[in-house]
Formats: structure tokens, C-alpha cells, sequence
């Protein structure tokens, strides 16, 4: 039993020790020119940082010619970033001629950026595509346009820059002052270069990322005659208080009417008391109170024969 201990100990020591110890790794990085110590490379592990991640990209860096310390790559990826993308990033800037150290780029990245993006875009400029944007011009015809902005991106203030939210809400704005300045929808319509003139000259790019360089008006429709809706709706507002102050004439009508039947009643009901005080008084004799009977009898006959005739 005892002669199978001693091999037994030092098989688990070499896995141990392959374990901590990543010789592929650190015999692929002397060959591909990084000089880097094995003892570098178990501190990693205890670190817990990915060797692998950091020879790898310490190997894609020597092969571009770019001269990144290890303690660069272990802060930046110890810091939450992405250092792949900051490598690449920083040989797409060596290859374009573009100045920029592996302390802006890392701060780029942790700010949020895609500093590869943003590399590729300062070479070869983007084009932004605003959606429809709608304004109303002076006549009170509404336009629609949409907009292409070719930006270049700015490595200066990509920490700190507004993106392409802000790039797309001032274009929106500056073509809505625009349409809205023009006294007809036919001036923007026979001249839409009118917009990116405009809208250019605003500074649209002051605090951002970007640099614009176009801003060309891909498409402009026709939209609805706000003018004409909103005097309809005048109209049809100015309608209903018309309406309204009708109904409410006749309601007082009807009640004024309704106010003097009731005195009418009322002054029907003091006539047989006053013509008793009449006949008491001797004001008037009894032939005229029989007279007017007659008379009164006489006007009701007449009322009914002519509701018969209707």
C-alpha cells in the first residue's frame, strides 16, 4: 500500500501544479514574443483574473506593434472593461493614424462606449437616419421629412459627449424651426436643401460625440391642413356656444311664460271676488253681470264651433 502513497502525492502535486500553473500558456506567449513571468501568471489566478484574456490580448497588441504593460490590462479588466475592445480599438487607431493612448481608450470604455465603434466611425464617417419628423409652416400645412445625418465621430469628446439621441432631438428641432418659419409649405416642398442649410448652420454638434459633416433631407411629404382643421374646430366650437346660448334664451322664455300664466291664474281667481265687492258696492248693477255672463258664454261657444271646424 505504501509504494502506491509516494506516486499517488505526486500526481496530485502536478495537478496542482497545472492547475495554478498555466504552462501552455505562458510557453504561447514567449513564443509569440511577449515576455511574460509564470509567476505573473499564477498571481492572476489568485487575483481572479483570466490569464488566458490577458495573454491573448497581450499577444494581439505585441503583433500590432503597440506597447501595453500588464498592469494596464489587469486595472482595466479588475475595473468592469472590456479590454479586447480597447485593444482592437487602439490597433484600428495606430493603423488609421489616429491618436489614441490605452488611458483614453479605457476611459471610453468604462464610460460606456464603443471605443472600436467609435475608432471605425472617425475613419469611415456613419450615417444617422432621424425618423419622420413632423412641422406645420406658416399656411398652416404640415410637412413630414426625414432626415440622413452623416456624423464622424469625435475621439476628443467621446467621454463626456452627448450621443445619437441628442444628434437626432436637435436636427428634429432645427427642421421644425425651419418649416415652421416658411410662410408656405410649397417653399419647403420647391426647396428642401433650405432645411440642411439651416439646420447646419444651428452648431447641431456643439457637446457631442460626433462631428456633423451632411445633413441631407431624404424624404418630404405632404401632412394634414392643421390650419383648416383647427378653424373647424373653431367653428364648431363657436357652434356650440351659439347653441348654447339659444337654448339657454329659450329656457328663460319658457319660464317667463310659464311666470305670467301662473299670474294670469292667479288673477282669474280674484275676479268672482271682485265683481262680488263690485255688485255689493253697487258699482254695477245685476243686468250688466248677466250681460257680461252672456258675453263670456257667447266667446266659448264661438272657441269650441271654430277647434271643430280645425
Amino acid at each position: 500500500m505504501e509504494k502506491f502513497i509516494i506516486p499517488i502525492i505526486v500526481l496530485v502535486i502536478l495537478i496542482v501544479f497545472f492547475t495554478l500553473v498555466p504552462v501552455g500558456l505562458w510557453i504561447t506567449a514567449v513564443f509569440s514574443g511577449v515576455k511574460i513571468k509564470m509567476a505573473n501568471l499564477v498571481a492572476m489566478r489568485f487575483r481572479r483574473i483570466s490569464p488566458s484574456l490577458i495573454v491573448n490580448a497581450l499577444i494581439k497588441s505585441t503583433k500590432a506593434g503597440l506597447d501595453i504593460k500588464i498592469d494596464d490590462l489587469e486595472s482595466h479588466y479588475l475595473s468592469g472593461g472590456d479590454i479586447n475592445q480597447v485593444v482592437d480599438a487602439l490597433i484600428a487607431a495606430g493603423r488609421a493614424n489616429i491618436d489614441l493612448t490605452f488611458k483614453q481608450a479605457a476611459a471610453m470604455n468604462l464610460a460606456g462606449r464603443n471605443v472600436f465603434e467609435a475608432v471605425q466611425v472617425s475613419v469611415t464617417p456613419k450615417v444617422i437616419k432621424t425618423p419622420v419628423i413632423a412641422a406645420v409652416a406658416m399656411n398652416g400645412i404640415e410637412i413630414k421629412a426625414i432626415a440622413k445625418v452623416t456624423v464622424r465621430a469625435n475621439i476628443d469628446r467621446l467621454v463626456g459627449g452627448a450621443g445619437e439621441e441628442t444628434i437626432i432631438a436637435r436636427v428634429g428641432e432645427g427642421i421644425v424651426t425651419t418649416v415652421g418659419s416658411s410662410k408656405t409649405h410649397t417653399e419647403v416642398l420647391e426647396n428642401p436643401d433650405k432645411i440642411s442649410s439651416t439646420v447646419l448652420e444651428k452648431g447641431l454638434d456643439s457637446g457631442t460625440a460626433y462631428e456633423i459633416l451632411s445633413i441631407d433631407i431624404a424624404d418630404v411629404d405632404i401632412g394634414r391642413n392643421v390650419g383648416a382643421k383647427l378653424q373647424m374646430e373653431q367653428a364648431d366650437a363657436d357652434k356650440n356656444i351659439a347653441q348654447a346660448k339659444a337654448e339657454e334664451r329659450r329656457a328663460q322664455a319658457i319660464a317667463t311664460e310659464q311666470e305670467n300664466r301662473a299670474k294670469l291664474v292667479e288673477a282669474e281667481r280674484e275676479i268672482p271676488e271682485a265683481i262680488a265687492k263690485a255688485l255689493k258696492d253697487g258699482n254695477i248693477g245685476v243686468l250688466d253681470y248677466y250681460n257680461m255672463k252672456n258675453l263670456i258664454s257667447d266667446t266659448q261657444m264661438r272657441e269650441s264651433i271654430a277647434k271643430m271646424d280645425d
